[in-house]
Protein backbone atom coordinates (compact mmCIF):
# COMPACT_ATOMS: atom_id res chain seq x y z
CA UNK A 1 0.00 0.00 0.00
CA UNK A 2 2.53 2.12 0.87
CA UNK A 3 4.52 1.49 -2.16
CA UNK A 4 1.26 2.18 -4.40
CA UNK A 5 0.80 5.71 -2.59
CA UNK A 6 4.19 6.35 -3.39
CA UNK A 7 4.14 5.80 -7.01
CA UNK A 8 0.90 7.55 -7.10
CA UNK A 9 2.71 10.83 -5.84
CA UNK A 10 5.27 10.29 -8.00
CA UNK A 11 2.74 10.14 -11.18
CA UNK A 12 0.63 12.97 -9.59
CA UNK A 13 4.20 15.14 -9.30
CA UNK A 14 5.64 14.09 -13.38
CA UNK A 15 2.12 15.30 -14.84
CA UNK A 16 2.27 18.43 -12.53
CA UNK A 17 5.60 19.20 -14.28
CA UNK A 18 4.16 18.22 -18.15
CA UNK A 19 1.59 20.18 -17.47
CA UNK A 20 3.66 23.31 -16.00
CA UNK A 21 5.80 22.96 -18.79
CA UNK A 22 2.81 23.18 -21.44
CA UNK A 23 1.41 25.98 -19.75
CA UNK A 24 4.25 28.39 -18.43
CA UNK A 25 4.53 31.17 -21.03
CA UNK A 26 1.35 30.26 -23.01
CA UNK A 27 -0.04 33.53 -24.45
CA UNK A 28 2.72 35.90 -23.70
CA UNK A 29 5.25 34.69 -26.80
CA UNK A 30 4.63 35.16 -30.37
CA UNK A 31 3.74 37.59 -32.82
CA UNK A 32 0.69 39.32 -34.29
CA UNK A 33 -0.06 36.54 -37.12
CA UNK A 34 0.16 33.59 -33.98
CA UNK A 35 0.72 32.61 -30.16
CA UNK A 36 4.03 30.63 -29.79
CA UNK A 37 6.75 29.98 -27.77
CA UNK A 38 9.84 30.03 -30.50
CA UNK A 39 10.87 32.20 -33.22
CA UNK A 40 12.36 30.37 -36.71
CA UNK A 41 15.76 30.44 -38.48
CA UNK A 42 14.87 31.46 -42.10
CA UNK A 43 16.78 29.13 -44.20
CA UNK A 44 16.33 31.24 -47.47
CA UNK A 45 18.56 34.05 -45.52
CA UNK A 46 19.55 32.70 -42.05
CA UNK A 47 17.98 35.31 -40.10
CA UNK A 48 15.54 35.06 -37.29
CA UNK A 49 11.38 35.84 -37.10
CA UNK A 50 8.31 34.86 -35.32
CA UNK A 51 6.89 33.23 -38.08
CA UNK A 52 6.66 33.05 -41.94
CA UNK A 53 4.70 35.98 -42.47
CA UNK A 54 6.93 38.18 -40.26
CA UNK A 55 9.41 37.00 -42.45
CA UNK A 56 7.83 37.30 -45.90
CA UNK A 57 6.23 40.89 -44.49
CA UNK A 58 10.05 41.82 -43.91
CA UNK A 59 11.48 40.55 -47.12
CA UNK A 60 8.83 40.32 -49.93
CA UNK A 61 7.42 43.96 -49.94
CA UNK A 62 7.77 46.80 -51.94
CA UNK A 63 10.23 47.99 -49.65
CA UNK A 64 12.81 45.36 -50.43
CA UNK A 65 14.92 45.68 -53.04
CA UNK A 66 13.55 43.73 -55.86
CA UNK A 67 16.13 41.55 -56.34
CA UNK A 68 16.10 40.73 -52.71
CA UNK A 69 12.51 39.67 -52.58
CA UNK A 70 11.78 36.35 -51.39
CA UNK A 71 9.08 33.72 -49.48
CA UNK A 72 10.35 31.40 -46.71
CA UNK A 73 9.99 28.13 -47.71
CA UNK A 74 8.07 26.38 -44.66
CA UNK A 75 9.09 23.11 -45.04
CA UNK A 76 12.65 23.68 -45.37
CA UNK A 77 12.67 25.12 -41.72
CA UNK A 78 15.52 22.98 -40.04
CA UNK A 79 16.13 25.34 -36.61
CA UNK A 80 14.09 27.35 -34.14
CA UNK A 81 15.16 29.12 -30.58
CA UNK A 82 13.32 29.31 -27.36
CA UNK A 83 11.71 32.12 -26.29
CA UNK A 84 11.72 31.50 -22.88
CA UNK A 85 15.57 30.80 -22.86
CA UNK A 86 17.12 31.63 -26.32
CA UNK A 87 18.64 28.28 -27.00
CA UNK A 88 18.42 27.44 -30.89
CA UNK A 89 17.94 24.08 -31.87
CA UNK A 90 16.47 21.45 -34.26
CA UNK A 91 12.93 21.63 -34.63
CA UNK A 92 10.59 19.73 -32.34
CA UNK A 93 7.76 20.54 -29.99
CA UNK A 94 9.65 20.85 -26.32
CA UNK A 95 12.83 22.60 -26.16
CA UNK A 96 15.90 20.69 -26.17
CA UNK A 97 17.11 22.84 -23.01
CA UNK A 98 14.57 24.37 -20.58
CA UNK A 99 11.79 21.44 -21.80
CA UNK A 100 9.46 24.26 -22.24
CA UNK A 101 6.43 23.31 -25.12
CA UNK A 102 6.95 25.61 -27.93
CA UNK A 103 3.63 25.20 -29.27
CA UNK A 104 0.73 23.20 -27.68
CA UNK A 105 -0.37 22.45 -32.05
CA UNK A 106 2.97 21.40 -33.48
CA UNK A 107 3.42 19.97 -37.26
CA UNK A 108 6.70 18.35 -37.46
CA UNK A 109 5.71 18.34 -41.31
CA UNK A 110 5.20 22.14 -41.53
CA UNK A 111 7.59 23.25 -38.77
CA UNK A 112 4.26 24.77 -36.93
CA UNK A 113 3.83 25.95 -34.08
CA UNK A 114 0.35 27.41 -32.57
CA UNK A 115 -0.27 27.78 -28.49
CA UNK A 116 -4.15 28.70 -29.79
CA UNK A 117 -6.15 25.84 -30.64
CA UNK A 118 -9.14 27.08 -30.64
CA UNK A 119 -8.50 27.37 -34.03
CA UNK A 120 -8.72 23.68 -34.49
CA UNK A 121 -5.54 23.09 -36.55
CA UNK A 122 -5.02 19.88 -38.06
CA UNK A 123 -2.68 18.57 -41.13
CA UNK A 124 -3.75 17.97 -44.46
CA UNK A 125 -1.33 15.76 -46.64
CA UNK A 126 -3.14 16.46 -49.68
CA UNK A 127 -2.59 19.77 -49.34
CA UNK A 128 0.64 19.54 -48.19
CA UNK A 129 0.09 22.18 -45.20
CA UNK A 130 -1.68 23.03 -42.01
CA UNK A 131 -5.33 24.62 -41.90
CA UNK A 132 -7.98 25.82 -39.38
CA UNK A 133 -11.28 25.07 -38.80
CA UNK A 134 -11.46 21.36 -37.68
CA UNK A 135 -10.49 18.54 -39.87
CA UNK A 136 -14.08 17.27 -38.90
CA UNK A 137 -15.28 19.73 -40.72
CA UNK A 138 -13.60 19.45 -43.90
CA UNK A 139 -12.86 17.69 -46.99
CA UNK A 140 -10.34 17.57 -49.78
CA UNK A 141 -11.37 17.93 -53.37
CA UNK A 142 -9.02 16.08 -55.89
CA UNK A 143 -9.82 18.28 -58.68
CA UNK A 144 -10.07 21.52 -56.45
CA UNK A 145 -6.99 20.72 -55.17
CA UNK A 146 -7.74 21.71 -51.24
CA UNK A 147 -9.96 21.84 -48.68
CA UNK A 148 -13.68 22.68 -48.38
CA UNK A 149 -16.17 22.93 -46.17
CA UNK A 150 -18.21 19.38 -45.34
CA UNK A 151 -21.47 21.81 -46.20
CA UNK A 152 -20.43 22.16 -49.80
CA UNK A 153 -19.21 18.65 -50.55
CA UNK A 154 -22.11 17.54 -52.69
CA UNK A 155 -23.03 20.84 -54.08
CA UNK A 156 -19.71 22.96 -55.08
CA UNK A 157 -18.50 23.01 -58.63
CA UNK A 158 -15.29 22.03 -58.84
CA UNK A 159 -12.38 24.63 -61.06
CA UNK A 160 -9.31 22.61 -61.19
CA UNK A 161 -6.80 24.15 -58.99
CA UNK A 162 -9.23 26.57 -57.64
CA UNK A 163 -7.39 27.97 -54.79
CA UNK A 164 -3.99 28.09 -56.55
CA UNK A 165 -4.01 31.26 -57.38
CA UNK A 166 -4.39 34.86 -56.50
CA UNK A 167 -7.38 36.66 -55.20
CA UNK A 168 -8.52 38.57 -58.34
CA UNK A 169 -9.23 41.80 -55.50
CA UNK A 170 -6.29 41.95 -53.54
CA UNK A 171 -4.24 39.81 -55.83
CA UNK A 172 -2.87 37.74 -52.52
CA UNK A 173 -2.37 34.10 -53.24
CA UNK A 174 -5.26 32.23 -52.21
CA UNK A 175 -4.02 28.61 -51.27
CA UNK A 176 -2.32 29.38 -48.17
CA UNK A 177 -3.59 32.74 -47.35
CA UNK A 178 -4.83 33.07 -43.30
CA UNK A 179 -7.87 34.90 -44.32
CA UNK A 180 -11.31 33.29 -45.10
CA UNK A 181 -11.85 32.55 -48.20
CA UNK A 182 -15.40 32.35 -50.22
CA UNK A 183 -16.49 29.96 -52.98
CA UNK A 184 -18.95 31.13 -55.74
CA UNK A 185 -20.89 28.39 -57.28
CA UNK A 186 -19.33 29.32 -60.48
CA UNK A 187 -16.45 27.77 -58.25
CA UNK A 188 -14.21 30.66 -58.40
CA UNK A 189 -12.43 31.96 -55.09
CA UNK A 190 -11.36 35.43 -53.09
CA UNK A 191 -11.25 36.48 -50.03
CA UNK A 192 -14.54 36.92 -47.57
CA UNK A 193 -13.69 40.18 -46.92
CA UNK A 194 -12.71 41.11 -50.46
CA UNK A 195 -16.11 40.22 -51.65
CA UNK A 196 -17.95 42.25 -48.87
CA UNK A 197 -15.97 45.19 -49.84
CA UNK A 198 -17.04 44.62 -53.48
CA UNK A 199 -20.46 44.88 -52.30
CA UNK A 200 -19.90 48.23 -50.36
CA UNK A 201 -18.86 49.64 -54.41
CA UNK A 202 -22.07 47.64 -55.81
CA UNK A 203 -19.94 45.19 -57.53
CA UNK A 204 -21.88 41.92 -57.32
CA UNK A 205 -20.54 39.80 -60.09
CA UNK A 206 -17.34 37.28 -59.53
CA UNK A 207 -14.51 39.41 -60.80
CA UNK A 208 -13.28 36.45 -63.00
CA UNK A 209 -16.16 34.92 -64.91
CA UNK A 210 -18.56 37.86 -64.48
CA UNK A 211 -21.27 36.09 -63.06
CA UNK A 212 -23.86 37.18 -59.82
CA UNK A 213 -22.57 36.02 -56.68
CA UNK A 214 -25.77 36.63 -54.71
CA UNK A 215 -29.41 36.45 -55.43
CA UNK A 216 -30.23 39.39 -57.59
CA UNK A 217 -34.00 38.72 -58.14
CA UNK A 218 -35.14 41.74 -56.30
CA UNK A 219 -32.73 43.87 -58.49
CA UNK A 220 -34.48 42.36 -61.85
CA UNK A 221 -37.61 43.34 -60.71
CA UNK A 222 -36.90 47.01 -60.00
CA UNK A 223 -35.13 47.18 -63.62
CA UNK A 224 -38.62 45.67 -64.78
CA UNK A 225 -40.24 48.44 -63.55
CA UNK A 226 -38.01 51.25 -64.97
CA UNK A 227 -37.79 49.36 -68.55
CA UNK A 228 -41.93 49.33 -68.12
CA UNK A 229 -42.09 52.87 -67.31
CA UNK A 230 -39.13 54.43 -69.80
CA UNK A 231 -40.65 53.15 -73.26
CA UNK A 232 -38.21 53.77 -75.79
CA UNK A 233 -38.95 56.47 -78.39
CA UNK A 234 -40.53 55.01 -81.79
CA UNK A 235 -37.42 55.28 -83.47
CA UNK A 236 -35.81 52.45 -81.53
CA UNK A 237 -38.90 50.73 -80.46
CA UNK A 238 -38.49 47.76 -83.01
CA UNK A 239 -35.01 47.68 -83.05
CA UNK A 240 -33.71 44.75 -81.75
CA UNK A 241 -29.68 43.31 -80.39
CA UNK A 242 -28.14 40.38 -79.32
CA UNK A 243 -27.25 40.36 -76.45
CA UNK A 244 -24.75 37.73 -74.08
CA UNK A 245 -25.98 36.53 -70.62
CA UNK A 246 -23.10 36.35 -67.99
CA UNK A 247 -25.10 33.88 -65.61
CA UNK A 248 -26.56 31.57 -68.20
CA UNK A 249 -24.33 31.84 -71.38
CA UNK A 250 -26.80 32.44 -73.59
CA UNK A 251 -27.07 34.19 -76.47
CA UNK A 252 -30.08 36.10 -77.43
CA UNK A 253 -31.97 38.59 -79.84
CA UNK A 254 -34.19 41.13 -77.55
CA UNK A 255 -35.58 44.50 -77.52
CA UNK A 256 -32.97 47.46 -77.68
CA UNK A 257 -33.61 49.98 -74.24
CA UNK A 258 -30.89 52.26 -72.63
CA UNK A 259 -31.50 50.93 -69.56
CA UNK A 260 -30.46 47.68 -69.88
CA UNK A 261 -31.03 44.42 -71.47
CA UNK A 262 -32.60 41.47 -70.27
CA UNK A 263 -32.05 37.60 -70.78
CA UNK A 264 -35.16 35.99 -71.86
CA UNK A 265 -33.71 32.57 -71.32
CA UNK A 266 -33.05 33.28 -67.44
CA UNK A 267 -34.49 36.44 -66.86
CA UNK A 268 -31.07 38.15 -65.80
CA UNK A 269 -30.24 41.87 -66.22
CA UNK A 270 -26.52 40.66 -66.13
CA UNK A 271 -25.47 41.22 -69.47
CA UNK A 272 -23.48 42.80 -72.60
CA UNK A 273 -24.77 43.42 -75.61
CA UNK A 274 -22.53 41.20 -78.44
CA UNK A 275 -22.41 40.39 -82.04
CA UNK A 276 -24.73 37.04 -82.60
CA UNK A 277 -22.54 34.16 -81.44
CA UNK A 278 -23.15 30.69 -80.55
CA UNK A 279 -24.91 29.76 -77.20
CA UNK A 280 -22.56 28.80 -74.40
CA UNK A 281 -23.39 27.61 -70.96
CA UNK A 282 -21.64 27.92 -67.95
CA UNK A 283 -22.11 26.98 -64.22
CA UNK A 284 -25.33 28.82 -62.53
CA UNK A 285 -25.43 32.75 -59.81
CA UNK A 286 -25.79 32.14 -55.73
CA UNK A 287 -24.26 33.14 -53.11
CA UNK A 288 -20.54 32.48 -51.58
CA UNK A 289 -19.85 29.57 -48.82
CA UNK A 290 -17.12 29.77 -46.89
CA UNK A 291 -13.78 28.05 -46.61
CA UNK A 292 -11.42 28.04 -43.51
CA UNK A 293 -7.86 29.49 -43.58
CA UNK A 294 -4.71 27.83 -43.20
CA UNK A 295 -2.40 27.89 -40.33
Amino acid sequence: MEMGFHENEQNQEFVSQVTNLIEIGSGHYGCSHYRRRCKIRAPCCDEIFDCRHCHNEAKDSLQTEQLQRHELPRHEVSKVVCSLCETEQDVQQNCSNCGVCMGKYFCSKCKFFDDDLSKKQYHCDECGICRTGGEENFFHCKRCRCCYSKVMEDKHRCVEGALHHNCPVCFEYLFDSTRDITVLQCGHTMHLECTKDMGLHNRYTCPVCSKSICDMSNLWKKLDEEVAANPMPKLYENKMVWILCNDCGSNTNVRFHLIAHKCSSCGSYNTRQTQRGSDSHSCSSGMPQVVGSTG
